[in-house]
């Protein structure tokens, strides 16, 4: 009964929201000047409007230890193995529009050799700009009960681990459950609502990765760690807009596939964009819709700390009005340039989200978003050189409004 409730009070929401707030009104609205990033048009400078941390060193309370197969310690200053399941790797965010977020775990620590004591979970926080502080509620492991996956899985009570899957994205479709990116198939995955797999590993035809089990001997055509990173779920929500991190074999160096998937016939409809790194080695970090055509889209390079240049919020937009083949892109906010007049948080009235991995971003008004980054715990220290990070929220004010469709609020 929940989920039908679910179901039906947001088919109602979505009803009463029908008609778009000028979701046709092109990329920037014709309100963008030009500016730096290979000409695409551009927003004026953003301002942070809140932070709050959650500290680097923050687990699951009563898990089982985990990170055996870490590395050697020290990490960062950080012991190794853990005394539990660490609450990091943020790849994913769900706003419930309560003051609280539901926050995706990525595959732990790395790759899928390290990685089979980190049991893969969606947290339930709460951040408070005020305090700066950032409360952990609750949350639920992600498991296959029902035995849906057709290939072995490290533990034998099914309870899910980074060693069988690289889960990278997540959205909420309108009956209440979750599908989540993942990018050892990749794959896309269906969850009940307490984390439960409803059915078998959805393929990509025609791509896979390294770890994907199905090669048979072949060679994959996209590289580690370069499946489902961006997720989108379409503000009609009947499609979802899974998009890759690295470029299929073969395609243009720096293009990355985004597909279009039917959530009533469960499978892909053949439609598909391209959205254009600003340089090959970039990476993508989350995707959300805006209207039926835009997108916004985190892309960052793999540096960090000082060492970082480029982590950026761009609009994507699918009509590619030059005809370039790309989806058009709007510089709307540099993450390494934001304005602080407030020096929240303790910094400079110059904000810098030195990550090496920004990876989640989620609508909060018109013309306000919220960022997080993934901490790699303990691997990453782009804040402070030599200290593992710690899990960052901000709110970012754009200069200009996005004129998002009301259904990208749901």
């Amino acid at each position: 009964m929940k989920r039908i409730s679910i179901m039906f009070g947001a088919l109602a929401l979505t009803a009463g929201l029908a008609t778009p707030a000028l979701a046709d009104s092109g990329h920037a609205n014709g309100h963008t000047t030009k500016g730096h990033s290979n000409g695409h048009s551009t927003f004026g400078r953003a301002t942070l409007t809140g932070f709050a941390s959650l500290p680097a060193q923050s687990y699951v309370p009563g898990s089982l230890p985990s990170g055996a197969a870490a590395g050697a310690g020290p990490i960062n200053g950080v012991p190794v193995p853990f005394p539990g399941q660490p609450i990091q790797g943020f790849s994913g965010v769900i706003n419930n529009h309560d003051g609280t977020y539901n926050v995706l775990s990525d595959n732990g620590y790395g790759n899928k050799a390290n990685s089979g004591d980190f049991l893969l979970r969606v947290h339930h926080i709460k951040p408070n700009t005020k305090t700066g502080k950032v409360s952990v509620l609750g949350g639920f492991y992600l498991s296959d009960p029902y035995r849906k996956v057709p290939f072995a899985l490290t533990r034998s009570d099914r309870v899910l681990t980074g060693s069988d899957f690289d889960v990278e994205s997540i959205v909420r479709a309108y009956d209440g459950t979750y599908w989540i990116g993942d990018e050892f198939g990749p794959w896309l995955l269906h969850f009940s609502p307490s984390g439960k797999l409803l059915q078998a590993p959805i393929a990509l035809e025609g791509v896979k990765a390294p770890e994907n089990p199905y090669l048979n001997g072949g060679q994959p055509n996209l590289n580690s760690s370069k499946g489902y990173e961006g997720m989108a779920r379409g503000i009609d929500g009947r499609y979802l807009y899974p998009l890759l991190e690295g470029t299929v074999a073969g395609d243009t160096p720096g293009d990355l596939r985004m597909n279009q998937f039917d959530l009533r016939t469960g499978k892909y409809t053949g439609k598909r964009f391209v959205y254009r790194l600003e340089a090959p080695g970039n990476s993508i970090g989350d995707a959300i819709a805006i209207d039926k055509n835009r997108f916004l889209i985190i892309e960052r390079d793999n540096e960090q700390g000082d060492a970082a240049k480029l982590k950026r919020l761009y609009l994507a937009d699918t009509r590619d009005r030059n005809r370039d083949g790309v989806m058009d892109k709007t510089l709307v906010a540099d993450l390494l340039d934001l304005a602080n007049p407030k020096r929240l948080g303790g910094f400079d009235t110059t904000f810098r989200f030195p990550f090496q991995t920004i990876e989640d971003v989620t609508l909060l008004d018109d013309q306000t978003v919220a960022v997080l980054n993934d901490n790699n715990f303990p691997f990453s220290s782009g804040r402070t050189p030599g200290q593992a990070d710690n899990d960052e929220f901000i709110t970012v004010r754009l200069s200009q409004r996005l004129h998002a469709d009301r259904r990208a609020f749901i």
